[in-house]
């Protein structure tokens, strides 16, 4: 990628595209990717750093959305079942399947209700037994038919999962199992989509920590937010996702009208060897009593991802996991598993981030519809261009999402689509193999090739996959150093990073280009050994790496709940 510094340098000489997008999270990057493959040069602005907002705290799960077959949204359902499907294809080294667990503690019960909310005279959810789960199962197998990737659902008896999982409820009846896919980093999956759109596109442009602040005599104005300089940006069409932060640059805009009503979620990461062991692999996913659905799966040996709340916030900044949400989770968590103890010392991260969904008066937040909505603005006299702006949208439809705003841009300009990103691979998914036995090949391949021992080629296929390569050739190269604290993260790496993937913060690392944070593993001799491999490739004065340093472990500590050691 072209260091920032030279794009912010054409934006000082008037230079950029005239389309622009706001916002440069999943479906942000996803549009600016399908633009570029029609050859329409576009612009995208994200005040902070790219998949920092609502991108960066999802359940980090790509599916098809069982839950919302309740509340009547068929066609979200089916069209999440296929693009699940499409991203197990298009990026195998980012998006896997994931065994997922259902525990029923009754045969029959919700029946009647839940054909009531089906077919949508009501939109409440409710209790769900056994019956119905059955076959909602059966309808989303059959969504997920067209390039089927997983095996289909079964029914597990009570004896068979006890003797799997021993800490499941006595209560539960059966279990269902049914496969949907885990996505190990979206961070890095965005950053590959606007990597793989400059690519696709000569005069593409995506600049981070660059903000949109308002409208004057009819020419955005634009911050950096770096350097503080202010730029004018005269678009030919605009293009508003900016996910939780959409009204907020609609009223600096001119437009009055709210058009989000968002929930923050929140999850959380503990230790807990003894249930990530006994999970196997598995996610376990289960109705609480207040008819939300939870969700608690095992990261690597050791740790546990558990979420995830739905609150009604206004505030697209109320990005803090509060002692009650935890307490929440915990509380509900034992319904399923009554008999492990968590405990918030057993935390290591958390994250929180607010859904931009659409304003809503119903009293259940479960309810609030999960699709995605296009809105269409008229040039006016104050804004002599028109604009676009999305509300809702999910992770797992970002494709279908950019696609269909692709479309629209299209027509509105009165071009013709020249290609789709239906079977378009991501990033490091380029050549790169979807079987999990030639993945193991691909990366004992690699460690002949670049010279690096073959655990080491495995985690780098892992993070990067078929880009791994670049990573490989420049640490065999380099002495092996290791990152203090984090020994799976090589000071090469950390160096390939920075110099390659646009990075303007440290905690831009920490948070978004590795999993450094969201690992546990990182301290304050890490964050300065860090600061000290950026500071010649970003232009750091010492005290500029020392101010990094504070800040990264300033959010750290508030907003993510971390325990630094080694002050």
């Amino acid at each position: 990628m072209r260091p920032r510094a030279d794009l912010i340098s054409q934006l000082a000489n008037g230079e950029h595209p005239d389309i622009v997008i706001i916002g440069g999270g999943a479906n942000g990057a996803g549009l600016f990717r399908d633009l570029s493959l029609q050859g329409l040069p576009t612009l995208l602005l994200e005040k902070g750093d790219f998949s920092g907002g609502t991108s960066s705290a999802p359940s980090r799960l790509i599916h098809g959305g069982l839950r919302y077959l309740e509340t009547g949204e068929v066609a979200l359902v089916r069209e999440s079942a296929e693009e699940r499907n499409l991203l197990l294809i298009n990026a195998p080294h980012q998006v896997r399947p994931l065994a997922t667990w259902v525990p029923l503690w009754s045969w029959l019960g919700g029946t009647v209700r839940a054909v009531l909310r089906f077919l949508g005279l009501t939109r409440n959810p409710g209790a769900k037994g056994a019956l119905t789960v059955k076959a909602g199962l059966m309808v989303y197998d059959r969504f997920g038919d067209r390039d089927r990737t997983m095996p289909r659902h079964q029914m597990i008896s009570r004896s068979d999962a006890l003797n799997l999982l021993p800490q499941l409820s006595r209560s539960t009846k059966t279990v269902a199992q049914y496969f949907d896919a885990l996505i190990s980093q979206p961070e890095r999956l965005v950053m590959e989509l606007i990597g793989d759109a400059e690519e696709d596109c000569t005069g593409a442009m995506a600049v981070p920590y660059a903000e949109v602040t308002g409208i004057e005599t009819g020419i955005l104005q634009v911050r950096d937010r770096v350097s503080g300089k202010q730029f004018q940006i005269k678009p030919r069409l605009l293009i508003n996702i900016a996910g939780a932060w959409v009204d907020e640059v609609q009223q600096g805009l001119g437009f009055n009208r709210p058009l989000l009503g968002g929930t923050k979620g929140s999850h959380i990461v503990l230790r807990n060897k003894a249930l990530a062991s006994a999970l196997d692999g598995r996610m376990l996913y289960f109705e609480t009593d207040d008819h939300r659905a939870c969700l608690v799966y095992p990261l690597q040996d050791d740790r546990l991802f558990m979420g995830t709340t739905d609150i009604r916030t206004d505030d697209p900044n109320d990005r803090i996991c509060s002692d009650a949400e935890i307490d929440y989770l915990f509380e509900v968590t034992k319904k399923a598993l009554p008999d492990v103890e968590f405990s918030h010392d057993d935390i290591i991260f958390t994250v929180a981030g607010v859904r931009p969904l659409p304003r809503s008066d119903t009293s259940s937040t479960g309810a609030i519809s999960r699709d995605h909505k296009l809105h269409q603005f008229d040039a006016t006299d104050n804004r002599p261009f028109p604009m676009f702006t999305l509300v809702g949208g999910k992770w797992t439809t970002y494709r279908a999402c950019a696609a269909q705003i692709a479309d629209s841009v299209l027509t509105h300009l009165g071009l013709p689509r020249k290609a789709d990103t239906v079977k378009l691979s991501i990033g490091g998914g380029r050549d790169y193999p979807s079987d999990e036995a030639q993945q193991k090949q691909w990366a004992r391949d690699l460690a002949a090739e670049a010279g690096i021992a073959p655990e080491r080629a495995g985690k780098l296929a892992f993070r990067y996959g078929s880009r791994a390569t670049h990573v490989a050739a420049v640490e065999a190269a380099s002495p092996d150093e290791r990152i203090v604290g984090a020994e799976d993260y090589s000071v090469a790496e950390i160096d390939w990073i920075c110099r390659h993937e646009r990075v303007v913060r440290l905690e831009d690392i920490v948070l978004r280009r590795t999993l450094m944070a969201f690992e546990g593993a990182v301290s304050w001799p890490s964050l300065r050994m860090i600061a000290a491999i950026a500071k010649p490739s970003l232009g750091w004065t010492d005290d500029d790496a020392e101010r990094e340093v504070q800040a990264a472990a300033d959010l750290l500590i508030t907003r993510h709940r971390m325990k630094l050691a080694g002050e």
